[in-house]
């Protein structure tokens, strides 16, 4: 990097630093209110008939969050020996104590989450483990990853995690939900701690050619088949990436790029896309002269991280069915409407940052609000869309004589006038056979079309599904807009 390259962006980080470090009135606000939810929590264990402790966690109790986020964690820790469902019970009383208007989620078992005085708080229950690899629950392990580093990450280093996290919402490759499959908060904090800041991080980061490995403790147990692997310095038998996905690693490695070659404030910002109008995607679709299809349907009723994963399963047997029969997918997208008459605290996902991975389980409680209604959908772009109506079928050389004479005949003895053959062409013999589907329309609203691996829940939903082909996709708009504008408007 040239002495202006790093004088540039040495502006801009500085310029970053003033808009994303939290400034001391608003730690001064954080704290004064995680305290008072602490000595609301300390009050509620004292009625219980066990000992328990409170300790404040994630990214807010070690100075690393970015201005503006408003969330407190909470974890109340009983005793190792403690049976889950005393858990449970003796976790949800200190939780509905502390936030009687809140609601109840799931994190392999279930906690309370609500809001106080502006913040979103999460109130969750765990086993006070001697280590982290004495795991009760998945959760437990949330307590040593903070203990881990507030230990290590000094004044310095948190301003730079910090960076890291608003320059990773800002290229959308932030969160470790399922849905987004990219950097947990817990994963950036080891990075920034491993490679010695925000500017190393980005310089290393250029250069990777995955797979990449860091082990902070040198103490990894196995081997992880994942493009990063950075393993949990508290627990060797996990890898903290494990839950992200090649695409955002790789978008992180273009941005980092593109942020030392011509750094500017606005690889920081995080715009949500202007929704597509339907006349956009009319227009789209006329200019690429390709046939969009899009199979609709209510979305399953499961919070993300269980839905999202059944949607890319389902996306992907559809694709691979378009493909056999000939209709072949030029780009294909999951999508999903905004919930249906709820407001934006409905339902969230819990993602505490010290907590992530495959391990982690989250579902919906039925104490918890009432989930509204979604629509999703299967978007493909097709370069061809309908098909003539015989196909090529071709069989064995004919000098693999067992199977080829098996083919023959079986063709052979064949009396459907619609079939052509068999014939040889080239050493191999052929059939030019009946096509069961000549145009998209008729097979995706065909039995066969729900032959392909779906995802469990969707399985039951797509019985229910609408298809629209070409043109009619823009009807879309009003409920996929911003969805739509992804598709039609890629970037990294």
């Amino acid at each position: 990097m040239s002495d202006t390259e790093a004088t540039d962006l040495d502006a801009v980080l500085a310029r970053v630093r003033e808009r994303a470090i939290p400034q001391p009135e608003e730690r001064e606000r954080l704290r004064a209110v995680a305290a008072d939810l602490t000595a609301r929590a300390r009050e509620a264990i004292a009625d219980l008939p066990v000992a328990a402790d409170v300790v404040q966690v994630g990214s807010t109790a070690r100075g690393t969050w970015v201005s503006g986020d408003r969330d407190i964690d909470l974890f109340v820790r009983f005793d190792a020996d403690l049976d889950r469902e005393q858990l449970e019970e003796y976790g949800l009383a200190v939780g509905h104590a502390v936030l009687p208007d809140g609601h109840e989620e799931y994190a392999e078992h279930p906690y309370v989450k609500g809001s106080h005085e502006g913040f979103d708080v999460d109130l969750v229950p765990c086993h006070d483990v001697e280590h982290a690899g004495d795991l009760v629950s998945a959760v437990d392990r949330t307590p040593f990853h903070d203990a881990y580093l507030s230990a290590r990450l000094d004044e310095d280093l948190a301003d730079d995690v910090v960076l890291a996290k608003a320059f990773l919402k800002g290229i959308g490759a932030y969160g470790s939900d399922l849905r987004t499959e990219g950097f947990s908060g817990y994963l950036t904090e080891l990075l920034v701690l491993e490679l010695g800041g925000f500017v190393p991080l980005v310089e290393s980061a250029r250069s990777w050619h995955p797979p990449m490995e860091f082990d902070p403790e040198s103490h990894a147990e196995q081997t992880f088949d994942d493009p990063l692997v950075v393993v949990d310095p508290t627990d060797p038998t996990r890898n903290v990436a494990a839950v992200l996905s090649a695409a955002n690693l790789a978008r992180l490695q273009h941005y980092a790029r593109e942020l030392l070659a011509a750094p500017r404030v606005e690889l920081f910002e995080t715009e949500p896309p202007e929704p597509l109008d339907a006349a956009g995607v009319r227009d789209h679709v006329s200019r690429r002269e390709t046939t969009p299809i899009a199979i609709t349907f209510d979305a399953p009723d499961l919070v993300d991280d269980q839905l999202w994963p059944q949607l890319r399963r389902s996306l992907d047997g559809i694709v691979r069915g378009l493909d056999a029969h000939g209709f072949d997918v030029l780009r294909a997208q999951a999508m999903v409407s905004a919930d249906r008459d709820t407001d934006a605290h409905e339902n969230d996902i819990r993602e505490i940052e010290t907590h992530d991975g495959p391990t982690r389980e989250t579902a919906q409680n039925g104490n918890g609000p009432d989930r509204k209604s979604r629509r999703a959908a299967l978007y493909a772009e097709l370069e061809v869309a309908e098909r003539p109506a015989v196909e090529r079928h071709e069989g064995p050389p004919v000098a693999v004589r067992n199977h080829a004479e098996s083919f023959y005949q079986s063709y052979a003895d064949d009396v459907d006038p619609d079939t052509y053959g068999p014939f040889i062409d080239g050493n191999r013999y052929v059939v030019e056979r009946e096509r069961a589907f000549t145009t998209v329309r008729d097979y995706l609203e065909s039995d066969d079309a729900t032959d392909v691996a779906l995802g469990a829940q969707v399985d039951r939903a797509f019985a229910e599904r609408d298809v629209l082909v070409g043109d009619a996709v823009a009807t879309l708009a009003d409920e996929f807009g911003g969805s739509l504008r992804e598709f039609y408007e890629p970037h990294p």
